[in-house]
């Protein structure tokens, strides 16, 4: 099952897609949030499922997707997480994971606009797989404990602005915080229908061409212990969004001149599993 938000941005409903046909999530919760996640959200779900408690959702074409998941207590990401993009960055890899925030409200839908900021000239693009947490996690001590803590995975668009982030001052975040730079979805796809998290294809195209195409097998740090790594230093609560970093391929990585986004490009992105994005980007 996917679940996912319809509707225009503001005013989603949540739904959740089994065996072709889409249902309203209405008779469960209000939206799909970390509180809904934490009171076993997703099994309530295949329950209801089961039951024939849901009605079928009529969603007419062109019905706009949201993020499946409401705006995210935090979104935390990983940096330099895959070789071939830290050997692409002229970076060594990382000892420890290397830990960044993004401001939640950056989350969009999956087909909505992205802004390339004001006075922006390195705008990039990077496909991530998304791990939405679904219990508190701190201190854990586990690989099984991280497991246990994990909802489901989303792809989730890293949109960065490269001078911002890395010669206005060395904070990440102001490359990384931008209005509508976390396009996110289609869905959110419970942990236990992925059969192997670690051996996921990661695809993105701008303007038609392929510029990344990576596998999550080449992460440094996994899923399971980049979860039970951040429980170290800060409280992971459910609806939380962990990105856990981009293959090689992206604009910063090419020999000049970079082929940075500008307004009017269009990209898509997918993940195995996870579904597809596609984004025009205008001009905030």
């Amino acid at each position: 099952m996917h679940l996912l938000r319809l509707g225009p941005r503001g005013a989603e409903r949540p739904a959740v897609h089994a065996d072709g046909v889409t249902y309203d999530l209405g008779h469960l919760t209000p939206d799909i949030t970390g509180t809904f996640l934490a009171a076993d959200g997703l099994a309530l779900t295949r329950a209801a499922l089961a039951a024939g408690e849901l009605a079928v959702l009529d969603v007419p074409e062109g019905t706009r997707v949201g993020a499946p998941i409401a705006r995210p207590g935090k979104i935390v990401c990983i940096g330099l997480n895959y070789r071939d993009h830290a050997a692409e960055s002229g970076a060594q890899i990382p000892a420890e994971p290397v830990v960044f925030m993004k401001a939640p409200n950056t989350v969009v839908g999956p087909t909505d606009e992205v802004l390339v900021p004001r006075r922006s000239t390195c705008t990039d693009w990077e496909v991530e797989l998304g791990v939405v947490v679904g219990a508190r996690a701190s201190y854990l001590t586990s690989a099984q404990e991280a497991a246990n803590c994990v909802a489901g995975y989303v792809l989730s668009h890293d949109v960065s602005e490269r001078e911002f982030q890395l010669e206005r001052g060395g904070t990440w975040d102001k490359g990384k915080s931008c209005d509508t730079f976390n396009p996110l979805g289609p869905w959110l796809v419970p942990a236990d229908e992925i059969d192997d998290v670690s051996g996921l294809g990661l695809r993105l195209w701008v303007n038609g061409e392929l510029r990344q195409d990576g596998n999550s097998k080449d992460m440094i740090f996994d899923v399971v212990e980049v979860v039970r790594y951040l429980s170290q230093f800060m409280v992971l609560e459910p609806g939380d969004l962990i990105n856990t970093g981009t293959p090689a391929g992206v604009a910063l990585g090419h020999p000049d001149p970079k082929p940075y986004l500008r307004a009017g490009d269009v990209v898509e992105l997918e993940i195995d599993g996870l579904g597809r994005q596609r984004q025009t980007f205008g001009q905030a």
